[in-house]
């Protein structure tokens, strides 16, 4: 994977949702979004703001850590929201029937190491970091060259 853009700064978890509500308005169906970094770096954050920037009536957007996938209607398409820390084998992922919403709905997925071979080859991958307390970084990588210039207009936040 190589950056398709320059690591971010996100001094606060106000920046976090920013970002997550600036990315948002360039995604859509198809889209994969990888969410990588250790627990506490950000991930369930960004993805919680992202979901509820594109909602059309606010709604509690939980962790799915414990249901593996939660699923979101946003107007227009579906939005897979999918956590596989528990999972122990790949396979498990395609259980859940990620490889077909990888192609027709906008999936967030949290622990993207654990789809082994089945890892989207177009998917943005955004690397969390921890700094201290409140501050965080994201690298944005990808195999995908489309992503540099959809993510041009993506402002410092």
């Amino acid at each position: 994977m190589q950056a398709v853009r320059p690591a971010l700064s996100l001094p606060d978890p106000e920046a976090t949702t920013r970002l997550a509500q600036a990315l948002a308005q360039q995604l859509g169906p198809g889209d994969v979004l990888l969410l990588e970094g250790q627990i506490g770096a950000g991930k369930t954050h960004f993805a919680r703001a992202l979901i509820q920037s594109l909602l059309a009536r606010p709604e509690d957007v939980p962790s799915p850590t414990f249901t593996l996938v939660q699923v979101y209607e946003a107007p227009g398409f579906e939005i897979w929201h999918a956590d596989l820390y528990r999972l122990s084998h790949p396979d498990e992922a395609l259980e859940l029937g990620l490889a077909d919403a990888f192609e027709t709905a906008l999936c967030l997925v949290e622990w993207p190491r654990k789809l082994g071979a089945d890892r989207p080859k177009k998917a943005l991958t955004l690397q969390f970091s921890v700094y201290s307390d409140d501050s965080r970084s994201v690298e944005f990588l990808s195999d995908s060259d489309t992503w540099r210039a959809r993510l041009r207009g993506l402002c410092d936040v």
